[in-house]
């Protein structure tokens, strides 16, 4: 049965008629023939890829293609040592790759399993209990406290009906649901009429008769969303392919360089070959994949320390590149604790404070703190609240929780921040009778014994309290509402409804010690009005300062919610969120994707949205260029997950369908550890920029070394297996630890970087250049000198050794591209010093013990050479770091930005 009929805006007999049912349900024919026009009622999943597919997917990669390249050559050459380690570090990068890629495919997994299992329906006049893949529409469905609702249906019949619709709209208070016919646009949380695939009915009992089951149930169309949604390469993984085409184009060209200058200088055609091999290698960063691997993954441990639980490693990057966080407001921007935060009586104002469950506070007015105990009329009111309520205030290691509504949690935390507790007042005056709240009535009441007498006391919409009110509480004494009275609750109403606050009337009438059955009439326009209470789910004060942070790091914060566009709007203003237009469901329904873009670019607030209208929202940044974060808890944030840049799911309160659909799952749920998170990305790409620097500059001066000394003397100053112990041994175990340096503190003082801008930007292509042009004067230079004086191997050696210690001099400027190595402190990166320490005992050992001498073709060289080679080295440092700070821009260019000539449109 389509789901374009507006079900919801038909009454009980137009969708009987519609579906061709009755209140007795089906009988097996009609059932029979509708499954096999329908289907089966259940979510199908996309057909999954063959493991073996996704593995070798995790090959296809420029940088991939040119290591396996060289270690085919090694394995020409003979040299097999170097092809292992080499082979060992990619396959363990596919594994990697593949175990994401395939949690990835999970989420839609965990959306399966929310279909209900069984299902009581009504066949042929019979309650029967079934599969819940058997329901057809028009099936009349039976459900009650407990039960996860099987299909979507227009409720019949209803008794105290709430239903928990979080998955569906992201809010967590129950819904109350009614049989009234609605009429206009309603978005889906607005649909009271009806309950939803997936939801939890949580109090009440229900008929209802099933309109649209499978795919075509709300939750049916997240899913085939999540399965239209194409995963895209992260700005790392467009970055590390595009760096893999640069490097294969130098690799041709150096190689063809040297062939050609080796056969005019007359070389043999295997001395030729050999050279182009070692020039290969040179331009070749074998380490970089393995160090970038070990970056991210300390990355993960390190976000994990602030509650921020990655589940892909390229997300640790992505973060750090967002431009634009798209944030759920219950429980990440707010508590998810409804507060109470005035009262009104006795025409006066009363502030409470404190946050939460928590009861501490005070109690205020006018600025000045209150005694509770000598205020008379604020006593009956807290006391009125506690009795006239079903929740309980519990005690665990988060200190406080509720059992109950929260709304009812609100009042009962409020009476104990002045010292009452429930346990206690229920001893002195117990519950002898009550009237349930229903969502018909908006009230509740409860029965007390009071003086010899009885009590009722009340609470509700205001509208409705009041107008079965009769009196109104002044001070100690009870006085008779007039018209003024009234007009004097509905303004106090107005101005904390304005505030985006539930407000709650609370009322009492005594009544004769006889009754013992408590009813409407007993009370109804008898009521002593007592006062108002204002609550709310405050904003999260961390989130606060964590938005400020955003502000100043230049990440836009945008909230989106399923609740209404006042209460929106109150909480965005309390947060200081940018400012900017807020959008409802429906204005968003009305837009084109390129209108939404439009408006997007100046919105700070979505309110009122559908579940598919996230996955608009997030694609209408991206149509923007910006990279996008999204938060999300329920199964209507899944398809919005999936689509961005960086998905966050909420640990605490987030359906096991956003975690999987997420990159990254929050364990606190609070939304300031998702900026703890893009501060740590910003400082991991950093780190990751300064090893793929130190890694391109030497191997890059390696390179032009060979060039040099191939050009000028025919010979090569390096051997194959001495470059690949530069840039894979003692080059890697330099940059891992570079990849370990503490943060410099200024990461969120930065602007955001241009998602057009890639690891490489102009600054660094400068920097690397200049750097690998310096690195090779002293080693071919000392390498032509040397060749001259004493042996091929001697000379080799010096040659080697230069570019070893050169290495290690140039990791400290490597640190960073803005900062000197003074100013970052020396000895700060103890990993660093400790690395390098390491990296000297090696590079002695391959120099001084005998077999190993012949394995990398080295020989023993004495103080003298090892002066000249420090000291070539330390000049280079100088030379660099004199650069820098005469040139401090240089080094920068384009770096946040994307650099554009003036030619440039």
């Amino acid at each position: 049965m389509s789901n374009q009929i507006p079900w919801y805006q038909l009454s009980p007999e137009q969708a009987f008629e519609t579906l061709s049912s009755n209140i007795s349900g089906l009988t097996e024919q009609e059932v029979s023939a509708r499954l096999s026009r329908y289907g089966a009622n259940e979510l199908k999943g996309r057909r999954k890829k063959p493991p073996i597919l996704v593995f070798l997917r995790q090959f296809l990669s420029p940088l991939v293609y040119v290591l396996v390249a060289a270690s085919a050559v090694n394995v020409v050459i003979s040299k097999y040592t170097d092809a292992v380690v080499v082979l060992i570090t990619l396959l363990i990068m596919a594994v990697i790759g593949f175990i994401q890629e395939s949690r990835a495919e999970r989420a839609m997994d965990a959306l399966l399993r929310l279909a209900a299992p069984r299902a009581k329906v009504r066949r042929a006049g019979q309650a029967v209990s079934i599969d819940a893949r058997g329901l057809v529409p028009g099936d009349i469905i039976l459900l009650e406290a407990g039960d996860r609702v099987p299909a979507d249906a227009l409720i019949i019949e209803a008794s105290n009906l709430k239903v928990n619709e979080s998955l569906l709209t992201g809010e967590s208070m129950p819904v109350d649901k009614h049989t009234d016919t609605l009429t206009g646009e309603l978005a889906v949380a607005d649909r009271k009429d009806m309950v939803f695939m997936g939801t939890i009915v949580t109090y009440g009992r229900t008929t209802g008769v099933i309109v649209s089951i499978g795919m075509s149930s709300e939750i049916g169309r997240i899913a085939g969303a999540m399965q239209e949604v194409k995963p895209e390469p992260t700005p790392l993984q467009r970055s590390i392919n595009n760096l893999g085409r640069y490097i294969i184009i130098i690799t041709g060209a150096a190689c063809a360089i040297l062939v050609a200058v080796g056969f005019l200088r007359g070389l043999d055609w295997l001395e030729v070959f050999l050279i182009a091999v070692a020039a290969a290698v040179s331009a070749i960063p074998e380490g970089l994949p393995a160090t970038m691997t070990v970056v991210l993954a300390v990355g993960m441990r390190l976000m994990a320390r602030r509650h921020a639980i990655i589940r892909q490693l390229v997300a640790v990057e992505t973060l750090g590149s967002a431009t634009v966080i798209c944030s759920d407001k219950t429980g990440t921007l707010t508590l998810n604790q409804m507060t109470v935060k005035r009262f009104w009586m006795d025409d006066r104002w009363i502030d409470v404070t404190g946050e939460g469950y928590l009861p501490h506070g005070e109690f205020r007015q006018d600025g000045m703190e209150i005694k509770v105990a000598e205020d008379e009329a604020l006593s009956l009111v807290l006391k009125l609240g506690m009795l006239c309520n079903d929740a309980l205030l519990t005690g665990d290691k988060e200190c406080c929780s509720i059992l109950g509504d929260p709304t009812e949690g609100a009042l009962v935390v409020a009476a104990a921040k002045a010292g009452l507790i429930k346990e206690r007042l229920e001893l002195h005056s117990p519950r002898l009778d009550e009237v349930p709240f229903q969502s018909e009535k908006q009230y509740m009441a409860t029965l007390h014994p009071r003086d010899g007498g009885k009590v009722v006391y009340v609470k509700g919409s205001p509208e409705r309290v009041l107008g079965m009110s009769g009196a109104i509480r002044r001070g100690s004494l009870t006085v008779p509402l007039t018209e003024a009275g009234r007009q004097a609750v509905l303004e106090a109403n107005t101005a904390m409804a304005g505030q985006a606050m539930r407000v709650i009337a609370l009322a009492y009438a005594e009544l004769p010690a006889e009754v013992e059955e408590l009813h409407e009439n007993d009370f109804r326009g008898r009521l002593v009005f007592a006062g108002l209470a204002g609550m709310t789910d405050p904003p999260r004060e961390d989130a606060k300062a964590a938005v400020k942070l955003c502000k100043q790091a230049g990440v836009k914060v945008v909230m989106i919610t399923g609740d209404n566009k006042v209460t929106a709007e109150s909480v965005a203003h309390q947060l200081e969120l940018p400012p900017g237009r807020a959008i409802t469901g429906q204005e968003l329904q009305a837009m084109s994707d390129d209108e939404l873009a439009a408006q997007a670019a100046h919105a700070s607030v979505f309110a009122r949205i559908e579940p598919l209208h996230k996955l608009r929202i997030v694609k209408a940044f991206k149509r923007l260029g910006e990279v996008v974060a999204m938060t999300g808890d329920g199964v209507n944030d899944a398809p919005a997950l999936k689509a961005a840049d960086i998905g966050i799911a909420m640990g605490l309160m987030g359906t096991d369908v956003a975690k999987e659909a997420s990159n990254m799952v929050l364990a606190d749920d609070n939304f300031a550890s998702v900026v703890a998170a893009v501060e740590e990305g910003r400082a991991i790409f950093n780190r990751l920029r300064n090893i793929l620097f130190f890694l391109l500059s030497t191997g890059l001066g390696s390179l032009l070394a060979l060039i040099f000394a191939v050009i000028t003397s025919g010979k090569a100053p390096l051997t194959p297996i001495q470059i690949i112990w530069v840039n894979l041994v003692t080059g890697t175990i330099v940059a891992i630890p570079l990849g370990l340096e503490p943060k410099i503190g200024d990461e969120l003082s930065k602007p955001p970087r241009d998602p057009r801008v890639n690891l490489v930007f102009p600054g660094l292509l400068i920097r690397t250049v200049f750097v690998a042009f310096l690195m090779s004067l002293p080693v071919f230079l000392l390498f032509n000198w040397a060749d001259g004086v004493l042996s091929l191997p001697e000379a080799r050696t010096i040659a080697f050794c230069t570019m070893v210690v050169v290495q290690w001099l140039i990791v400290f400027p490597a640190r960073s591209d803005e900062y000197s190595v003074f100013k970052l402190g020396l000895f700060r990166n103890r990993w660093l010093i400790l690395a390098l320490i390491g990296a000297l005992v090696l590079q002695l050992i391959v120099i001084y013990v005998p077999f190993l001498q012949q394995a990398f073709h080295t020989a023993p060289i004495g103080w003298f050479e090892w002066g000249l080679i420090i000291g070539a080295s330390c000049g280079v440092f100088i030379v660099e770091a004199v650069v820098r700070a005469l040139f401090p821009g240089l080094f920068i260019l384009g770096k946040w930005r994307r650099f554009r000539s003036k030619n440039t449109p």
